[in-house]
């Protein structure tokens, strides 16, 4: 899997090549349509065509729609769009493009696994940018599928002058740009309390003036090289009532996170934003979560808040505040998206050994202080 001009077709004919000089002698090559087979994976800039010293390289047999190599290897060339063209012929070693862009990938790709049956060790290579679909989670999670990734920037030597900082600058970690450029598979279970297309527009350039910065912290439950990961999220708020909003600012966490090192990443943190408070979840560590940060920074104004709800129930009001329109995100943030954007569906909740969310714990605890928390008014006594 790689991004946009990742060099995915070259690994591919690259590949190919390697395996005829290896003496393979019968292969299949198929793309999304019959045009990109032989535009792209044959007589593109980097197709098997212009791959090889000149007396090595295979003539194309436009009629029979295949190469033949001097070898006597031959490749021929098939249709996504017409499964049903792979019945009959049998292959050695196979070549699929884009194979996320395929019209049915799940049917081609079955047809084409019962033809590739020839000799001894027989192989699918298959290139593509990912996208999620069934067909492609299936693969990732079959057994014997080795997978590489390849973002867009490895390969920028090969590209026009100032491509990759244009298109980081217009995409940059947003989804469309993790896909498209960096090659991940971006795949959100159905269910979760955020999802990704409101969280991609919610990102905004320039924030509000901060009346309130508050750093959010959810420590680990055990420290020490193997402990979990440490939420700490920064976040703003401004304005009152019902047109009070909130901003998230930054997301910190990290881990494994031995307590001295998140005291101290919260420390900095609430210096460098000159934060107001620290609000840290004390259902683990109480007071020695208080303990641990004033001994980082003496003097250090922390509010221990304790969760009587599950995880789940404290989010929800959160995730309603973000479809109201009342939180931006100032950047973006992937870590802490993809954990939202995971949180709550039933597969996840499902499984007992998964990944606690510490991004999003302490997600919900900043925008809880910041929005949900009834303001006092202050208190008058008479002298």
């Amino acid at each position: 899997m790689g991004g946009r001009g990742a060099g995915k077709t070259r690994a591919g004919a690259e590949w190919v090549r390697a395996q005829i000089i290896a003496g393979r002698r019968r292969v299949a090559l198929v793309g999304p349509a019959l045009a990109d087979t032989r535009e792209v994976m044959i007589d593109g800039e980097s197709g098997l065509l212009r791959l090889g010293p000149p007396d090595q390289r295979p003539r194309y047999e436009a009629s029979r729609r295949r190469l033949v190599w001097p070898c006597g290897a031959i490749a021929q060339a098939f249709s996504a769009e017409d499964p049903d063209s792979l019945r009959g012929p049998q292959f050695e070693i196979a070549w699929c493009d884009e194979f996320a862009a395929w019209p049915d990938p799940q049917k081609a790709l079955d047809t084409l696994r019962m033809a590739v049956r020839l000799g001894r060790q027989p192989r699918i290579m298959i290139t593509t940018t990912p996208r999620p679909v069934p067909a492609l989670k299936n693969l990732r999670a079959a057994p014997g599928v080795v997978e590489t990734q390849q973002p867009t920037v490895k390969n920028a030597d090969n590209l026009a002058p100032g491509f990759v900082a244009a298109m980081q600058a217009a995409y940059g970690d947003s989804a469309l740009g993790r896909q498209e450029l960096d090659g991940e598979l971006i795949d959100d279970p159905e269910g979760a309390l955020w999802q990704r297309p409101a969280l991609e527009a919610c990102v905004m350039t320039a924030p509000d003036v901060a009346e309130r910065i508050i750093i959010a912290l959810d420590p680990p439950a055990s420290g020490g090289a193997q402990s979990a990961e440490c939420g700490i999220v920064v976040a703003s708020a401004c304005g009152e009532g019902i047109g009070r909003t909130a901003c998230v600012l930054a997301d910190l966490s990290f881990g494994p996170a031995a307590p001295a090192d998140w005291a101290r990443r919260a420390a900095e943190a609430f210096e460098t934003f000159k934060a107001d408070a620290v609000v840290a979840e004390a259902n683990q560590g109480g007071e020695m979560v208080r303990s641990v940060l004033q001994a980082e920074h003496a003097g250090l104004p922390v509010k221990l808040v304790h969760a009587s709800r599950g995880k789940r129930a404290r989010a929800e009001p959160v995730a309603a505040l973000y479809a109201a329109g009342r939180v931006r995100h100032a950047g973006h943030f992937p870590a802490l998206v993809d954990q939202m954007c995971a949180f709550g569906a039933p597969e996840t909740v499902s499984r007992s050994s998964a990944k606690s969310p510490d991004r999003v714990d302490a997600l919900v605890w900043a925008i809880t202080e910041l929005l949900l928390q009834r303001r006092r008014s202050p208190r008058l006594r008479p002298l």
